[in-house]
C-alpha cells in the first residue's frame, strides 16, 4: 500500500493557472465554445481564493464561467462568486465601454428579432452607422431573426 500526501489547493497555487486553462480548453472543445482562456485580473482572483472544495471546487466555478460566457477571454466578472474588490479589479474604461456596447447591441438584436433597422431607430442610429458597430462587435443580425418574420 501506497500512501500519497496531497496539499490542499490553497498551498499549491501556481498550479491553479495551468488547472484553470486546461479546464477551460476542456470545456470549450466539449461545449463547441470560442473561448481562448482567462484574464490576467481572473486568473489573480483565482490563486489569492482559499478553494476549501480543493481542485472539484476550482472546476466547477470555471464550469460556471464558461456556460456564461459570450466566448473569448474569461474576465473575472465572468467568475461570478471569486469576484471581489481587491482581487478583481474594475475593467478600465475602454473595456467597460466596448463591453456595454456588445450587450446594448445583443439587447436590442434580440428586442427586434435582428432586424436592423428598427435596432438603429431604437438607438437613434442612422443604418449604417448601427451597421459600422455590428461589425465592430462581431455580431451577425441574421443570429437574432426568427424563420417565420417576413421583415427579417
Amino acid at each position: 500500500m501506497v500512501s500519497l500526501e496531497l496539499p490542499p489547493l490553497r498551498e499549491r497555487t501556481e498550479d491553479i493557472p495551468l488547472l484553470a486553462e486546461h479546464f477551460v480548453k476542456q470545456i470549450a472543445q466539449r461545449d463547441g465554445k470560442p473561448l481562448s482562456g482567462l484574464s490576467a485580473a481572473a486568473l489573480t482572483a483565482l490563486c489569492q481564493a482559499d478553494w476549501p472544495g480543493n481542485v472539484r471546487q476550482l472546476q466547477n466555478v470555471i464550469e460556471h464561467a464558461c456556460a456564461l460566457s459570450r466566448g473569448g477571454v474569461i474576465s473575472c466578472v465572468g467568475l461570478g462568486a471569486r469576484k471581489d474588490e481587491t482581487s478583481c479589479p474594475l475593467p478600465n474604461f475602454t473595456e467597460a465601454r466596448i463591453r456595454f456596447e456588445h450587450d446594448y447591441l445583443v439587447r436590442l438584436l434580440k428586442l427586434t428579432a435582428g432586424r436592423v433597422a428598427d435596432a438603429a431607430r431604437i438607438a437613434a442610429r442612422n443604418r449604417t452607422e448601427f451597421y459600422r458597430l455590428l461589425q465592430r462587435h462581431q455580431l451577425d443580425p441574421a443570429r437574432f431573426r426568427t424563420g417565420s418574420d417576413p421583415r427579417a
